[in-house]
């Protein structure tokens, strides 16, 4: 039966609590990230075959939180950039090809946070906070660029994303917990571009947006609908377009990127709705009698080349991502690899920020003995990375016979 999927269906079980974020990077189109409540993030590559049996072993795991991670998300445009936040109020950037903590912005929120975001070349980030409080951060200078104290007035969360030229678009609840939605300008953070009230429902409303089409899709958290909104500069600013309607409400919502969508069917958003015993996807067409190519509704957008590395960026460097055309359809990269490859800890400098462990080192090890524990942890990495691809090829092989057979 379509989008049902059999009992024994192979899984990614790695985490040793709830897994509570899931993002897939931009680059590569076989990676995703995991954020749980044991405190780890962990990165994981998806064969392109459906694997045999569950996947375990994550390509780093990453370690530094001290309490439950709720959010992570891709840089834009740099290789192998990932932020996480948890509950220990701590936003930390790593490189995921070393495994190595970038930067830990510690000492910025005081409370909770409800969400980050990027901006579309990622030289800033967007946090709300539950201390009522949404920040635009610097995160390689390390500095809150500008703070706005309750753009709602009302005591649910907020959630805010960076929209078109800088701008930042955020949701909320007003003092008599009616839904918001406004728009602000980080030139004037005190007064909002747009500020409009919906309704009284009291679901989160999450946003989702895209820059192709400056389309805002509010997707309310138990809702059964999904509204969406042009965002222009002319006044009223945010434009009501229309409303996705079902029965049943949602629980979560994931955003195809633009390039996985059907062009020849004019599709221009694809969800997938999140139910509690299945996954839906929704799919928004625009209406065209002709089959050609539909330029104003496919301008070039983002692929999947970064336009930076982890060390450039950090050093400094911005660059807008990298466009294609989707002309003729987007044709998938074949499945890359992701490689990790750990520095040496005896060279590598504490990160900035403070250190979060669990564990205290002995200051009566000695170096020798040090040296011999790492070479050993080595050695058994190298068989179980040869019994891995041992693994994996035998996989191929079996695919390979199981497809020869349908």
């Amino acid at each position: 039966q379509t989008g049902r999927v059999d009992k024994n269906h192979p899984l990614v079980t790695g985490h040793t609590a709830p897994v509570l974020d899931i993002d897939w990077c931009p680059h590569n189109d076989n990676v995703i990230a995991s954020a749980s409540e044991d405190t780890t993030v962990m990165v994981w590559q998806i064969p392109d075959y459906v694997p045999v049996r569950n996947i375990t072993e994550p390509v780093v795991t990453l370690e530094g939180h001290s309490k439950r991670v709720s959010i992570i998300s891709w840089h834009p445009t740099a290789r192998n950039v990932l932020l996480s936040a948890g509950c220990d109020n701590l936003v930390i950037l790593w490189n995921v090809g070393t495994g190595e903590m970038l930067l830990a912005l510690d000492d910025m929120h005081t409370d909770l946070i409800y969400n980050v975001g990027w901006n579309r070349n990622g030289s800033l980030l967007v946090t709300t906070c539950k201390d009522k409080k949404v920040r635009v951060i610097d995160p390689r200078k390390q500095r809150i660029i500008a703070e706005k104290t309750k753009p709602h007035d009302g005591t649910r969360p907020i959630r805010a994303i960076f929209v078109a030229d800088g701008k930042i678009f955020t949701t909320g609840f007003s003092r008599m917990s009616e839904r918001q939605l406004g728009l602000w300008d980080l030139n004037n953070f005190e007064e909002p571009i747009a500020l409009q009230e919906m309704d009284t429902s009291n679901g989160v409303l999450l946003p989702f947006y895209d820059a192709d089409s400056s389309i805002v899709y509010l997707c309310g958290k138990g809702d059964s609908s999904i509204r969406y909104f042009e965002i222009t500069d002319e006044a009223p600013y945010v434009h009501y377009l229309n409303t996705y309607s079902s029965k049943e409400p949602q629980r979560g919502m994931g955003f195809m990127p633009k390039r996985g969508l059907d062009v020849s069917k004019c599709e221009i958003a694809r969800f997938f709705k999140l139910h509690e015993r299945k996954c839906e996807p929704i799919v928004m067409t625009v209406p065209r009698k002709s089959d050609l190519f539909q330029d104003d509704l496919y301008p070039d957008t983002p692929g999947p080349e970064p336009a930076l590395e982890a060390d450039e960026w950090l050093s400094g460097k911005d660059a807008e991502p990298i466009l294609i055309s989707l002309r003729d359809g987007y044709v998938p990269i074949k499945n890359r690899e992701l490689k990790v490859v750990k520095k040496n800890i005896l060279d590598s400098k504490p990160p900035p920020g403070p250190r979060r462990s669990h564990s205290t080192c002995d200051s009566d090890f000695s170096q020798p003995a040090l040296e011999e524990v790492l070479e050993e942890i080595r050695a058994l990495k190298e068989m179980v990375q040869a019994q891995e691809k041992r693994i994996s090829d035998l996989e191929n092989k079996l695919g390979q016979f199981t497809n020869g057979t349908d």
